[in-house]
């Protein structure tokens, strides 16, 4: 020891110190078997080795000098609070009242939900795996909307992507290449025209590459608890053997977005305006055909407000749509290979009048 060192506590001192410290080691120790032995001994057995634990350290510490308790200060005391309970998974439940649906609805495939309960009202092979085909940018959308930064942040169109919509034949909002749009103009191209161009566009802003995108739409399907049957391969709808979903899938997809304001604003919009830019002066007026052509049939009590149609060769003309009736109900009706785009409008229109009013 340096010689020219004055110790600052006495041989005491230091002494009480130690056995204040080994004091309080006991009881972290003592504390520590207490929770592991909550969570390995039914109740009874746990109360008995308590109290001899407890009876043994009294024992032991009647035969110490008392000291005074240190007093803590009540900004150091934490309470031990449990973790909030998960949200229950909206999972849709078919019943004895559910109606099985035959060849009469021209559609392969179609869930008819109330969306309060999660009860299947009808459905017709409802659990079969398909192609979601442009359905998928419901679950692009949800994504984006999740984890975007601002909605008037601006997004080039770069050439991987206008290159990437040109050799898949895409369908696309119509933007040129190295032109710029905001975020909120994406979510609407996505939607409204189904634009490829948009969600791409989204979806290296949001994930950094389109491949990062695609594990965050993994990710949440397995959030959403429908990850047995559900898996993305791309943002956009294309066909791929492991890019799959169910229409019950799709229907709870759906739902989750219809949750989120934004999405719902989306969904719901018949048309959207552009900002005009160098490329297009004007703006451009995109539209969703879906909301436009079936508002003015007869769906009974109900009215759609929200929706997103897909189509490719191998899942046929599919459609994913919400409605309110006027007491505020809602429903969600997915369906799915119809033989042509107006086919699955009126099946849509079918269901909506049959089961939901």
């Amino acid at each position: 020891m340096d010689e020219r060192y004055t110790p600052v506590l006495s041989d005491e001192e230091r002494a009480a110190l130690r056995a204040q410290r080994a004091k309080r080691r006991r009881a972290a120790q003592q504390a520590r078997r207490r929770r592991q032995l909550r969570q390995l001994l039914p109740v009874g057995a746990l109360l008995l080795i308590l109290t001899c634990l407890l009876a043994g350290w009294a024992s032991h510490r009647a035969k110490e000098e008392p000291e005074p308790e240190a007093e803590v200060p009540a900004a150091l005391v934490f309470e031990e609070t449990a973790p909030p309970e998960p949200e229950p998974l909206w999972t849709p439940a078919a019943s004895a009242d559910t109606v099985l649906l035959d060849d009469a609805l021209p559609s392969a495939y179609a869930v008819v939900i109330d969306r309060s309960s999660g009860s299947i009202l009808a459905e017709k092979d409802s659990e079969a795996v398909i192609s979601p085909a442009s359905m998928t940018k419901i679950m692009t959308l949800l994504v984006a909307v999740e984890n975007l930064k601002s909605l008037d942040d601006t997004v080039p169109i770069t050439i991987d992507i206008t290159d990437y919509c040109f050799v898949n034949d895409c369908s696309v909002v119509g933007y040129e290449l190295n032109e710029s749009a905001t975020v909120r103009e994406l979510l609407y191209g996505t939607i409204l025209p189904s634009g490829a161009d948009a969600a791409l566009a989204l979806a290296i802003y949001i994930a950094g590459s389109h491949e990062a995108f695609v594990e965050l739409m993994n990710e949440k399907a397995e959030e959403l608890g429908i990850a047995e049957t559900t898996h993305f391969t791309n943002c956009v709808g294309l066909y791929d053997e492991a890019h799959h979903c169910t229409v019950r899938d799709m229907a709870v997809i759906l739902n989750a977005a219809m949750e989120n304001e934004l999405c719902r604003e989306v969904l719901d919009a018949r048309t959207y305006e552009t900002a005009p830019t160098p490329e297009h002066p004007e703006g451009q007026i995109l539209s969703n055909w879906f909301l436009r052509r079936i508002e003015d049939k007869d769906t009974g009590d109900v009215e759609v407000i929200g929706a997103k149609t897909g189509y490719v060769m191998q899942s046929g003309n599919c459609a994913a749509s919400c409605g309110r009736d006027s007491d505020g109900n809602e429903y969600i009706c997915v369906t799915g290979n119809a033989y042509s785009s107006w086919r699955a409008i009126y099946d849509h229109v079918e269901l909506y009048k049959t089961y939901c009013n």
